[in-house]
């Protein structure tokens, strides 16, 4: 049996923290009151409530510090095994009905006529595919039942129920998202109770205020600049696209002109005549966009109606792990990578010969294209009109651009 020990990864001593990771937690006795609450009678009724006027945000719990956890070398593939701790991940099954089983020559790579197209894949453990809403029509409050492990994705998923309908749904869970919380999709729409409790105000403030909180799912144009979001879609009405691994999240930087500036120069609302209609699509062209920053550092426009969630994908400490032994990269699904000059000269450009020799050659890939920056694949004119700022190259190619300006200037 594996026995864990946390390793705690950060700046200040050890010997601080390490008494409160062993430290014995007991359950207290706490007084209850028994007494059972008043039946209701024939002419009781119950009030209306608005959920939005009793509505808490979600305290955002101070992130723990990083730790890993380790375990007692008791083999060899277990002394370097690291894992992060998810004590609140749900320990049983899926949700069945959610998911089907990943069957298929595809697990190895191959197409439909049994070719190799994908290297380096093949076996692994059985799995069954979760079905992700990754659209989040669905209006009104959701409950999150459960997080969960996804072996198909590196962030946790979260299992949700609607609270008028009860359907269930899998989503992907937030940074800090846990069981209890209350999550709910304003893609068709602000709802009037919402508006009610504000006291009919329409003030981009007040309602991000209301709106904006973790796990929510909001078009653009309705979450104020700077907010970190995530599973960010690219077109109007469709689904999450971007920022859905691990850790990963977007930046809203920028939305050309709020609600009201745009009702005050005409470009929203009722305008008479032919020649005002032109004019207000003609001014919504410019306001139809929200410029978001990606983690790569591409400030890219995206739809002012596409979705996104406000928060940072869950499972940020994937990338720290260590699986610790070979098999484990066997066992989802990895297959080795094999060295060209350890190959035989008919399976690869660099491949027999006496000792470490690749035969005086180029390094090239096994199919001979060439593999250190000599094949070029991107196209210059293919150039994507929605990349405002394109993410920063290697600095290598930086500095050859600079030497070839300064070249041209001499």
């Amino acid at each position: 049996m594996l026995q864990p020990r946390l390793c705690l990864r950060q700046v200040q001593h050890l010997r601080i923290f390490l008494p409160y990771s062993s430290r014995r937690t007991y359950a207290e006795a706490q007084a209850i009151d028994h007494t059972p609450p008043p039946p209701l009678t024939a002419t009781s009724s119950l009030p209306e409530v608005n959920p939005y006027e009793s509505s808490v945000r979600p305290e955002d719990t101070p992130e723990a510090p990083f730790q890993l956890r380790s375990y007692k070398p008791r083999t060899p593939g277990v002394r370097h095994l690291r894992r992060p701790v998810n004590d609140h991940l749900h320990r049983g099954r899926a949700y069945l009905p959610l998911t089907f089983p990943r069957k298929g020559q595809h697990i190895g790579g191959r197409n439909n006529s049994g070719q190799i197209r994908v290297r380096h894949r093949g076996n692994g453990a059985k799995r069954r595919i979760r079905m992700i809403d990754f659209h989040r029509n669905a209006p009104g409050k959701h409950t999150v039942e459960r997080i969960e492990y996804d072996p198909g994705r590196s962030a946790h998923i979260a299992l949700v129920h609607n609270n008028a309908t009860k359907e269930k749904s899998y989503i992907v869970a937030a940074q800090g998202m846990r069981a209890g919380e209350q999550v709910e999709s304003f893609r068709a729409g602000i709802p009037q109770q919402l508006l009610d409790s504000l006291g009919g105000s329409t003030d981009a403030g007040m309602i991000a205020a209301k709106t904006a909180w973790r796990g929510n799912c909001l078009p653009l144009h309705l979450i104020p600049t700077g907010t970190l979001v995530h599973n960010v879609g690219l077109r109007k009405g469709g689904k999450a696209q971007l920022c859905r691994s691990a850790g990963t999240f977007a930046m809203v930087i920028g939305t050309q002109q709020n609600e009201a500036e745009r009702e005050s120069e005409g470009i929203v609302g009722s305008v008479e005549g032919e020649e005002g209609g032109e004019r207000q699509e003609r001014r919504g062209k410019k306001d139809l966009y929200v410029e978001v920053r990606l983690k790569s550092g591409e400030v890219r426009r995206i739809h002012r109606d596409a979705c996104a969630t406000i928060g940072t994908a869950s499972n940020s400490n994937y990338n720290r792990r260590q699986l610790g032994k070979a098999g484990r990269s066997r066992w989802l699904g990895i297959r080795p990578t094999v060295r060209g000059v350890a190959m035989n000269a008919s399976d690869h450009p660099h491949g027999g010969g006496r000792g470490k020799s690749k035969g005086n050659v180029q390094p090239v890939s096994i199919w001979g294209q060439l593999t250190k920056g000599g094949y070029k694949t991107r196209k210059k004119r293919n150039i994507n009109r929605f990349v405002v700022t394109e993410r920063p190259r290697s600095q290598k190619s930086a500095s050859k651009a600079k030497k070839k300006e300064k070249k041209n200037k001499n």
